[in-house]
């Protein structure tokens, strides 16, 4: 992998809430720089992304329902409706985790279903796999691919662990090749990248963009 190969299937996330507008514009600017695949950026921010990034390759991708998934439907719809038509092309959502853990699956696929109806956008599930046994990891995956998102996602950052090989291996398993999958959450070096990719991931969501760039 060589390092543009990292950057243009990289997220540059721009996700934790102590972040200052200056920290924010400089990681908007590295991500138009360096042609990043996307920010993923809180939703209070979209106005700052769509100004500095207009006119560049760089998608501008957001968060739905973040970091619990324990919002409402409603909840989640509008924020993707009202993201989407502030310039975000691509929606992370989080499940109801607890409605899956529940056994509660028409729940979570019309939860899903319902965001992936709002808008055009691409919509990226975040299971949380953290939180998930394998059993609960692979029907996410078919309620998932089921409900029309265009990836399946392993976490939000926030929880205790983030995206291991053996999860993105077994999500790569669980899904058909329509549906492509992002790695997330703890990934700080060049080698997890690439241990990641190689199991399967078809998109990485980083925060330490810049470090991980200065390995290659």
């Amino acid at each position: 992998m060589t390092k543009q190969e990292f950057l243009s299937m990289n997220d540059h996330s721009l996700l934790k809430p102590n972040l200052t507008k200056a920290e924010i514009m400089d990681g908007l600017q590295y991500a138009k720089e360096n042609h990043c695949a996307s920010v993923c950026i809180n939703p209070c921010n979209l106005d700052m992304a769509k100004e500095v990034l207009e006119g560049s390759d760089v998608k501008i991708g957001t968060v739905i329902g973040f970091p619990s998934g324990a919002h409402t439907t409603f909840t989640k719809v509008a924020e993707a409706k009202d993201a989407y038509a502030r310039g975000a092309v691509e929606l992370d959502m989080v499940i109801d985790i607890g409605a899956l853990k529940n056994g509660e699956y028409d729940d979570v696929y019309e939860d899903i279903k319902a965001v992936v109806d709002a808008t055009p956008g691409i919509v990226k599930v975040i299971l949380e796999t953290a939180f998930l046994t394998k059993e609960e990891i692979v029907k996410g995956c078919e309620l998932v691919e089921k409900a029309g998102a265009a990836f399946v996602k392993t976490s939000t950052g926030f929880a205790p662990e983030g995206a291991t090989v053996e999860n993105i291996k077994l999500m790569r398993a669980s899904v058909s090749s329509k549906v492509r999958v992002k790695a997330a959450g703890g990934i700080h070096t060049r080698a997890d990248v690439e241990a990641l990719v190689a199991a399967g991931a078809d998109r990485v969501g980083v925060s330490r963009t810049k470090a991980i760039a200065a390995e290659f």
